[in-house]
């Protein structure tokens, strides 16, 4: 499938990777909603993102040679490529045609995340970017990793929308008991995404300890175009869900184990994509100890997901026009889903159904 396949918002900042993983010097390869894309950082530390597609002979841009000026050289016959994506030098040819220039696009980093603008580069905002907190950030302990999907992006969207899977994909992994599946979170639609909060009285802590002791704990989470998800916990003493009429607490109150999570999911092709993810405590609730037992239990959690989020997608590859029966804790997956189709229409020029009928 090409990229006009995938039911995706356009005008929006896609994650593309981890800072810390970019060398510089060294072009490196992605797709994003199905379109090539090489990124690099050039001698003045400029951070740049075009068409990994030689005007040429269609070579992989992302194989050539970062130069002086923050060009980039084509390594399969030499053309060279300004920042901006136009071609600047032929060898041995003067003139320079002026259609020889691959799309560059606008490419921002911050969070620790690099973030590129898919859609119209006029209306690339920095503002939209979702408020992630990076390894720059000194109040928390983080650890990062990455997965790839041979799913569509879709797919794992829903999955982080859905917190009900938790009771049970993931009794082995964080440890969730079942009755979690059972209680719903608030919700409550944002301009760009969605937000759930939730309580929860446990016979015992998640995740980092392991001991009897019931506690509450509250988790809050946005869920933020194009598909990421920033959330923070805290594990608080019984009782104090009730005290607070189940409102948000102070996380500077937590008896420990206060955490946040970033997870992004970018959609690569039509079938495949990558689902990036930091994890680890605050500073004054945990360590560095506690970090690397929180990204073990990610390790083995987020395996968990993909294990079955790829075989349902094998299923709904096999299913005649495949249709889903919505539940209860189907209202976040909803109101994102919803979401998108309609910035999807705006972006295409497309009127909603109701106003195409009068």
């Amino acid at each position: 499938m090409t990229n006009a396949d995938m039911n995706y918002v356009r005008n929006c900042w896609y994650v593309a990777g981890w800072v810390q993983d970019l060398e510089p010097g060294k072009p490196t390869s992605t797709d994003i909603l199905a379109e090539p894309i090489v990124i690099y950082r050039g001698d003045s530390g400029r951070l740049v993102a075009m068409e990994d597609r030689c005007v040429h002979r269609l070579a992989q841009l992302s194989f050539g040679r970062c130069e002086t000026g923050d060009r980039l050289r084509c390594m399969y016959h030499g053309l060279l490529f300004d920042p901006d994506g136009k071609v600047v030098e032929i060898p041995g040819q003067d003139v320079i045609p002026p259609k020889a220039r691959v799309r560059s696009y606008p490419v921002i980093e911050k969070h620790s995340w690099i973030w590129v603008w898919m859609g119209d580069p006029a209306l690339a905002d920095e503002a939209l970017i979702p408020p992630a907190v990076g390894f720059d950030d000194p109040n928390y302990i983080l650890g990062r990793g990455f997965l790839d999907y041979d799913t569509e992006a879709r797919l794992i969207n829903d999955n982080l929308l859905d917190f009900t899977h938790l009771a049970f994909v993931h009794q082995n992994s964080f440890g969730v008991e079942e009755s979690y599946g059972y209680e719903q979170p608030e919700i409550r639609a944002l301009d760009r995404g969605v937000r759930f909060s939730r309580w929860a009285t446990r016979k015992r802590r998640m995740v980092a300890d392991r001991d009897t002791a019931p506690c509450d704990a509250f988790s809050t989470y946005d869920f933020l175009l194009p598909g990421v998800l920033l959330m923070w916990s805290g594990v608080f003493p019984v009782g104090t869900a009730k005290a607070l009429g189940k409102a948000k607490p102070d996380f500077s109150k937590a008896m420990g184990d206060v955490t946040f999570t970033s997870q992004a999911v970018t959609p690569m092709t039509a079938r495949k994509s990558r689902y990036f993810f930091s994890w680890g405590p605050h500073r004054d609730h945990g360590d560095e100890k506690l970090r690397d037992i929180l990204m073990g239990i990610a390790d083995i959690a987020f395996n968990e997901d993909k294990v079955v989020i790829e075989a349902q997608q094998r299923v709904i590859d096999k299913t005649p026009s495949p249709q889903i029966m919505p539940t209860a804790a189907d209202r976040g997956v909803t109101l994102f889903n919803r979401l998108v189709e309609k910035i999807v229409r705006e972006e295409s020029g497309e009127r909603p159904a109701s106003e195409a009928a009068e």
